[in-house]
């Protein structure tokens, strides 16, 4: 398996120097690191990871050690977006239990310190695949990887959320109705242009709703880049960026894991257009054969209902990216090229509903 050390913490490998409204005031970081993250000794150091559409996220380093800082953007944001302190949340009462997370050292509410409400986190020493098809990999490892990433989301979907404190998380029911709701009203606040297909999806999805029959955590983006990976072993160390949280149905995160075998590659986490095969990535259907062992179910119906969904869903928010880049608040510069995605997204996630019986 490659082992090649990529810091895990960034969305795009590398950090550079901040500049302009990304600086950070390091004296005013300073006192709040020496009041509130156990064993912190300065001085510290800030750069900022090069990729993040959303939250930009810094690398800290002091003699204690490396540490990760994700704030909210400046500028105007959505309503419910960019919550870091949701983020927090969920991992400090995940860590507890040995689900891979990294660990959680603060949070911090007060603006002036860095122009936002932020966290502070470990940097975790691993590795992140960036490829889903990961390069120099063997057939073995690669089989092994994708299997322990289903294996840590129905762990993830097996926490007793009382337990571990969030039961206030979310709101248990109707999952799919009230989060079809809330992208149809963000992409609503974020519209540049008509887009007839997201205009049928947001017609049809709400008149489809699949039955929901479990409630779990569901992380909200989980996929094989925002993961860290043990050096040399299929082992996730941490899973990463959870700002899209929340309690729910557990398909909703299962099904958009499962993209990743109807999306081609391009460098990134799709494998549809792969030689599975050959590579040793398993096919779906055994994915979801030991989704299904590891969280008692006997099968999961309707993936073209949850695929036109989760289309639709991932439309929505790169359509909020749009939005940002055009109002000049985007946090990286690859907004722009992102932007340009929204209307393939949703011409496959009405193609998937066509499938379905739109």
């Amino acid at each position: 398996m490659t082992d090649a050390p990529i810091d895990a913490q960034a969305a795009f490998t590398g950090t550079v120097a901040p500049e302009g409204a990304d600086k950070l005031d390091e004296a005013k970081l300073t006192a709040w690191f020496e009041a509130n993250v156990a064993g912190f000794q300065g001085p510290l150091t800030v750069s900022k990871f090069k990729g993040g559409q959303s939250n930009p996220t810094y690398r800290i380093d002091a003699p204690s050690g490396p540490y990760v800082l994700r704030r909210k953007p400046f500028g105007k944001l959505l309503p419910s977006a960019h919550a870091v302190d949701r983020e927090y949340k969920v991992q400090a009462a995940l860590a507890p239990t040995g689900f891979p997370v990294a660990p959680q050292y603060g949070l911090c509410t007060d603006d002036d310190v860095a122009g936002s409400w932020f966290y502070v986190m470990g940097c975790v020493d691993g590795r992140t695949i960036w490829d889903g098809a990961m390069p120099g990999a063997t057939p073995e490892d690669r089989r092994a990887t994708y299997f322990a990433m289903v294996d840590t989301l129905a762990a993830l979907h097996s926490v007793d959320v009382d337990s571990v404190g969030l039961s206030e998380f979310g709101k248990p029911g109707n999952y799919f109705g009230r989060q079809v709701d809330r992208w149809t009203k963000q992409y609503r606040l974020s519209e540049t242009e008509r887009m007839e297909p997201m205009e049928r999806l947001i017609e049809w999805l709400p008149r489809t709703l699949p039955e929901q029959t479990r409630m779990s955590v569901v992380h909200g983006d989980y996929r094989i880049d925002n993961m860290i990976f043990a050096h040399g072993e299929p082992k996730p160390l941490a899973v990463l960026d959870w700002e899209l949280s929340t309690l729910g149905d557990p398909l909703a995160d299962f099904t958009y894991f499962a993209m990743a075998w109807s999306t081609e590659n391009g460098g990134r986490s799709g494998v549809m257009d792969l030689d599975r095969a050959a590579l040793g990535i398993p096919e779906l259907d055994e994915v979801i054969a030991r989704y299904c062992e590891k969280t008692q179910r006997d099968g999961i119906a309707g993936m073209d209902w949850y695929l036109a969904y989760n289309y639709f869903r991932l439309a929505g928010i790169i359509q909020g990216i749009k939005k940002r880049y055009l109002d000049g608040t985007a946090s990286s510069a690859h907004a722009a090229a992102m932007s340009d995605r929204v209307g393939p997204l949703a011409d496959m996630a009405w193609n998937y509903a066509v499938k379905a019986g739109a």
